[in-house]
């Protein structure tokens, strides 16, 4: 069976992107960028919603011949993985391997889950708290960046309860911290 992980970058006080609707501040350096590909490489499937699949659809056609080498290894990871969106405006996907979904379906992802061998990664805040109040998600992986930004999109739903149970951490010398933990349901 394969586990539901929610791994994102964040700042310090909790938020995916600022008010403003920006995330530069999270762009990883080349050793947390290299940790982020070993993590992302067992991943089978990747689940979105329609804004996070915007955003990480550049690396189907991302020039990264004059980038560091790390970055044309995540392109790899990223385009070998499945990927599923959730949206009930998007009706074509613009990458390989892809499929639309019109809506989360807690009932499919927890088949999906049973189906594999490889992990699943749920990706975006707002896809991502359907499935944390279903009770889906079984690892959080938190890339924390060394800044506070004072508000925006948190990487947690405010309503859920979420208890976890440390598996891992690691801290970075540009300042990142990384914090892995199962869900403790």
């Amino acid at each position: 069976m394969g586990k539901l992980i929610y791994s994102s970058i964040m700042s310090v006080d909790g938020f995916t992107v600022d008010a403003a609707g920006h995330f530069n501040w999270s762009a990883p350096d080349e050793v947390l960028h290299a940790f982020v590909n070993e993590v992302s490489r067992p991943l089978g499937t990747y689940l979105y919603g329609r804004r996070m699949y915007g955003v990480m659809s550049v690396w189907q056609t991302l020039d990264t011949a004059d980038e560091p080498a790390v970055m044309a290894d995540y392109q790899a990871i990223w385009r070998a993985a499945d990927k599923i969106v959730y949206s009930s405006t998007l009706t074509e996907p613009s990458t390989p391997r892809t499929r639309i979904e019109p809506f989360f379906d807690a009932d499919a992802v927890w088949a999906l889950k049973q189906s594999t061998d490889a992990d699943i990664s749920i990706g975006g805040p707002g896809i991502a708290a359907h499935a944390i109040r279903a009770g889906l998600v079984d690892e959080y992986q938190l890339f924390v960046s060394p800044i506070a930004v004072g508000g925006g999109t948190p990487f947690f739903p405010s309503d859920a309860r979420v208890p976890l149970t440390l598996l891992d951490h690691r801290r970075f010398e540009a300042g990142a911290v990384y914090l892995r933990y199962a869900s403790a349901r």
